[in-house]
């Protein structure tokens, strides 16, 4: 793999990303919830129009991790409130992970959540996502809180939400 560098999303490579959530989606989180609300989770989160429209916000960050020609990975943050910023998404392809590359996207999720005065960071994993909240307890996350929301569809999300300070 050629060397990778993080950087904010190209309304172009909106098209790109979601095909990269679909494929992460669809081998990370087969056994922790059903094929239909993987389906019915990209459907809500990744619609490109939606997408778009958080890159003209001054309040929302899309990064991506670029090697060669494609997309490898991609982290969303948003500022919650004055103190507070929440890291919505953050993933990495299977081939391309435990090369630093999430590591590298948290960092600069981190600095946008810091350019934007908040002094903490919030994310929500599955229960269920070992390998998840793991990394984040490496990376000075902690305080696991449980958290269960109606997402429509007749689906919920199962998840801890976890706090670090910046």
């Amino acid at each position: 793999m050629p060397e990778a560098s993080i950087r904010p999303l190209a309304a172009g490579e909106i098209p790109a990303l979601t095909e990269l959530a679909a494929r992460i989606w669809r081998a990370h989180y087969a056994g922790m919830i059903s094929q239909a609300q993987i389906d019915y989770m990209l459907a809500q989160r990744y619609r490109p129009q939606l997408i778009a429209s958080q890159l003209d916000d001054p309040g929302q960050r899309w990064l991506v991790a670029a090697a060669g020609p494609g997309l490898v990975g991609y982290a969303h943050v948003y500022r919650e409130d004055a103190q507070h910023a929440k890291l919505d998404k953050l993933y990495v392809a299977p081939e391309c992970q435990r090369r630093g590359l999430g590591h590298a996207l948290l960092a600069a999720a981190e600095d946008s959540a810091r350019a934007w005065g908040a002094s903490r960071l919030m994310v929500r994993t599955n229960k269920a996502n070992a390998q998840a909240l793991a990394a984040y307890a490496r990376y000075g996350f902690g305080a696991p809180v449980a958290v269960v929301e109606d997402i429509g569809g007749g689906f919920i999300m199962d998840d801890y939400q976890l706090e670090k300070t910046l």
